[in-house]
């Protein structure tokens, strides 16, 4: 009885982003060209801002199970077949969360990185909520 409680106490995960972001991170790192990932409506807004911002090739979203997944291609550059994502680092997490203001939203990597930002308004990059006035949590840096 004890045994199965701490199995399932392993397995249990208690943040879905920071489980995404290193899903992704070793993908690339073993130069897997596909990732797939357990869906949540955070996660699928997430993948869309790296879709649109040239992160990643495609995108998917399988709904058939109870929760559903997320597979994702990665994108990768042809002549040097390393990742076009060069880190992808989780900023405010559950023991310490990162709240900023639209004014002292932060410009990743001198502008050429993008911050994944939760506001009122949805999930959106830096520059969108700066451009919208809107402050929010800090999800991740990518670039």
């Amino acid at each position: 009885m004890i045994e199965n409680w701490s199995r399932k106490l392993f397995i249990m995960n208690t943040d879905p982003i920071a489980d995404y972001l290193t899903r992704v991170r070793n993908a690339i790192a073993a130069g897997h060209r596909v990732v797939e990932i357990p869906a949540s409506n955070l996660k699928k807004e997430m993948t869309k801002i790296l879709f649109d911002q040239g992160y990643v090739l495609s995108y998917q979203f399988n709904d058939k199970s109870v929760q559903g997944s997320i597979k994702i291609a990665l994108k990768y550059d042809r002549n040097t077949k390393e990742s076009v994502i060069r880190k992808i680092q989780r900023i405010s997490t559950p023991g310490l969360r990162k709240y900023v203001s639209a004014k002292e939203m932060p410009r990743v990597l001198n502008g050429l990185g993008i911050a994944i930002v939760s506001t009122s308004k949805g999930v959106m990059t830096n520059k969108q909520a700066r451009q919208e006035n809107v402050g929010g949590e800090i999800l991740c840096y990518v670039y």
